[in-house]
């Protein structure tokens, strides 16, 4: 149980990938960790291939100092999710303090938005790959990167060294309240 006592949001919006959400989920929830889906509103979301998830929480309902760690997924579910001020905002806010902000995908366009990646070297889909070099980070092909308290990876298949990365900096770094 070396997450127990950890809180984890999880973010959701329409067409996310299935995998991206749904490893993360139960791999932290096998961890110990409390493990809350939130959205833009407390609904129901259709992953790209129609795979319902309920969010737990709204947007409108979390602060970053209830969580130690946020993981946004890929798939096109970023690009709806950073349409949402307030989403970005508490992206924006976890990173301010210290707190685990892990992106993985397509996701790269949340912390781009949120503007937190001027000068970080992360990584993403390639296809993303120029939105991130545009935002001021380097951009690089490894399966996870982890830069101070971003963590980024590419694909589904770089799943487990992606969780392993979060569940390392959750275990080693104090976060602020």
């Amino acid at each position: 149980m070396e997450l127990k006592g950890k809180r984890v949001a999880v973010l959701a919006e329409n067409l996310y990938q299935e995998l991206e959400l749904w490893y993360p989920v139960l791999r932290f929830r096998e961890a110990g960790a409390e493990v809350k889906i939130v959205g833009p509103k407390r609904e129901e979301y259709k992953s790209k291939s129609g795979y319902p998830v309920k969010v737990d929480l709204s947007i409108e309902e979390v602060k970053a100092s209830d969580f130690d760690a946020v993981v946004i997924p890929g798939g096109y579910a970023p690009d709806y999710m950073r349409r949402h001020e307030k989403l970005l905002s508490f992206v924006r806010e976890m990173y301010e303090r210290g707190k685990v902000v892990a992106a993985i995908c397509h996701a790269a366009w949340v912390p781009i938005s949120a503007g937190i990646v001027r000068g970080k070297t992360m990584t993403s889909f390639w296809s993303v790959k120029d939105d991130v070099i545009n935002a001021g980070a380097t951009w690089v092909d490894q399966e996870v990167v982890r830069d101070g308290n971003l963590i980024t990876s590419r694909v589904p298949d770089d799943l487990p060294a992606f969780c392993r990365e979060i569940i390392k900096a959750l275990t080693e770094v104090p976060v602020q309240a």
